[in-house]
Formats: C-alpha cells, sequence, structure tokens
C-alpha cells in the first residue's frame, strides 16, 4: 500500500524513482518480518506445547516440514513419470498406504498428475485419521466438518463399489469446493453432500432400495422426486431450491431444521427417493438399525499443516496469534 500510494503520487517526469522506493520499501518489509519473528512465542502457546509434549523448535523447522500426497490407486505404474514431472523423488510413508512425502517447496496444483486425478494434496494427519476409523466395505460413512474433501475421497476410494459416504459441513461455499473434488475424482456416485450444522445433523444414511440400472427410469419421474443428479440443473429446479432457501427465516435456521442436499451421487441411495422420505427423522430404536456404520470428526484445524499456519503468525506477530487464537478461546 505505502509503494502504491507514493507511486501514485508522482508525475510521470518522475517514474523513473518508482523501482528505487520499491526497493526500499521490500527492504523495510523484511527487516520487521525478521524482527518479528525473533520474537518468543507466547507464554501460553508454550505452555500448550509443554502440556502436550511437543517441541517449540519445530515450529522454526520451516524448510524441513515435508508435504505429503495420495497416489490413487490403478496409478502405482506411473509412478516414475509423476516424479519426473515433479523433479523430486517420492518419497513412501511406510505406516500409511498409498501415501507419499515430497519437499515443502513442491507445488502440485498445476502438475500433470494433480489435474488428470492420478494424485491427492492431504495430510499425513489427516489421512491416518482415516486409517483410524477402519472403514471396511459395505460401511455407510459420516464425515462431519467434509470440506475441502481429501478425507472424504479417501474413505470414498476405500469403499469402491459398496456402502455410501454422506459429507456435512456448515460451509456451503467449502463444501461446493468438496464437490468439485468429488467429482474431479469420479468418485460421487455413492455419496451425498449437505450443508448443516454437524452438530445438529440427523438424517439417516439413504436405504438403497433401487435396483441397479434404476436411475435412468427413476430420472423419468415427475413431482416431488430426486431425479439422476446433473452438474446443470433445469432452469425449473434451479428456481425452486433459490426460492426454498429465499423462505428460510434465516440461514442458521435453515441449515438446523432442513439441511440443503447440493450433490447426490446415482448409487448414493437418493435418486427415486420423495423429500419427505430423504428428510425422515430417524428414531431412537431406528439407529442401530439403519444408522451409519462410521462417524469421522476430524476438524481440518488438527492436521499437520497446522505447523505451517502457525509459522504464517512469524510475519503477522505473535501478538496476533495470541489475540485471534490464544485469547479467542477464553471468549
Amino acid at each position: 500500500m505505502l509503494w502504491l500510494f507514493l507511486v501514485g503520487s508522482l508525475s510521470p517526469s518522475k517514474l523513473w524513482c518508482k523501482r528505487r522506493v520499491s526497493g526500499q520499501t521490500n527492504f523495510l518489509l523484511l527487516y520487521l518480518m525478521e524482527e518479528i519473528s525473533k520474537l518468543p512465542l507466547p507464554e501460553a502457546f508454550l505452555h500448550f506445547l509443554k502440556e502436550n509434549g511437543l517441541d517449540p523448535l519445530v515450529y522454526t523447522a520451516t524448510n524441513s516440514t515435508p508435504r505429503y500426497i495420495r497416489l490413487k490407486a490403478g496409478n502405482e505404474a506411473d509412478l516414475e513419470e509423476i516424479e519426473a514431472e515433479m523433479k523430486c523423488k517420492l518419497e513412501k510413508v511406510v505406516w500409511l498406504h498409498g501415501f507419499y512425502s515430497i519437499p515443502p517447496d513442491i507445488k502440485i496444483a498445476n502438475s500433470k498428475a494433480y489435474k488428470e486425478g492420478k494424485i491427492y494434496g492431504i495430510d499425513a494427519a489427516s489421512g491416518a485419521a482415516v486409517t483410524a476409523l477402519n472403514v471396511s466395505v459395505g460401511d455407510h460413512v459420516l464425515d462431519l466438518c467434509a470440506a475441502p474433501g481429501a478425507k472424504l475421497c479417501m474413505i470414498l476410494d476405500i469403499l469402491g463399489d459398496s456402502g455410501s459416504v454422506t459429507g456435512v459441513d456448515v460451509a456451503r461455499h467449502r463444501l461446493a469446493a468438496c464437490r468439485t473434488l468429488v467429482q474431479k475424482y469420479a468418485l460421487g456416485d455413492r455419496c451425498r453432500l449437505f450443508v448443516a450444522d454437524g452438530t445438529t445433523f440427523s438424517l439417516a444414511p439413504s436405504i438403497l432400495c433401487l435396483a441397479s440400472g434404476s436411475c435412468k427410469a427413476a430420472s423419468q419421474e415427475k413431482g416431488d422426486i430426486f431425479r439422476e443428479w446433473k452438474s446443470r440443473r433445469p432452469w425449473k429446479e434451479r428456481r425452486r431450491a433459490a426460492k426454498t432457501r429465499d423462505n428460510a427465516t434465516s440461514e442458521l435456521t435453515a441449515r438446523s431444521e432442513c439441511p440443503e442436499l447440493i450433490f447426490y451421487g446415482c448409487h448414493s441411495g437418493v435418486v427415486g427417493l420423495s423429500r419427505n422420505e430423504l428428510y425422515r427423522s430417524t428414531c431412537d430404536s431406528e439407529v442401530s438399525s439403519s444408522g451409519y456404520d462410521k462417524v469421522l470428526v476430524d476438524a481440518e484445524c488438527t492436521h499437520d499443516g497446522s505447523i505451517k499456519h502457525i509459522q504464517k503468525f512469524e510475519n503477522w506477530g505473535w501478538t496476533t496469534l495470541q489475540r485471534r487464537v490464544l485469547d479467542a478461546g477464553e471468549n
């Protein structure tokens, strides 16, 4: 902002100064960042680390914290090609199937392997949470706080052509990103995504009562029946969905009383159901027979990327960490 103000105030004949001003400003910013990084960690944060047996020095290891990727099953033969393109060695994580560590400076977003859906960007801690869930073939899994969706995709990969996964998140825009991820990796066939408050979500898994190949027939039904999902729904359906949202007294009330379904797969059990059937309340006696087999609640802040998040406060100032994170828990 300082550089923009100074340059904006210069006359055309004096624009030659801008590079010098920019250089001085950058030097000043670097100096301030370096001085801020020398400040000690907040006492409350150090106390938290000590209570949990964590070494404070881990937050100074800016260039040594690895990143992780997960190789999509069936792409093992492409490993050498992926390494050649990314110009780094993919180190196998022996305790976590399908995971590899890469240097922290490697970016995967623009790689061919990532664009083609051969690899996932996911932290090892997140993968460990899914592994600990011990998902079995045929399970119906509920993933609360599902966005951005890397763990949900891992669960869907494990299930294959069985079971179902219901993803729930209170943030619609983040769950929309989860939907994009599911579609990118072609994993949405047995998936449902609801915008809802996970603390009040109580919808049971949809019963897979439709025979194979019935989606086409169901999509021809009219009325208040869920048809096969299309990324671009007809205008009337979009208008009806928008009207439903507008009629809600508030966003919080709408989400807690009636979760918003923003995606469902052909074999997720939704196609062919009416709204009343989908949103039917489950009584206590039915939970044991029609509830979820596994439930995952793993907030994104628990993953190993949190080290990098804490390191950002070196630039923002440790007092900012005290105010935004440590003190916030007391309010």
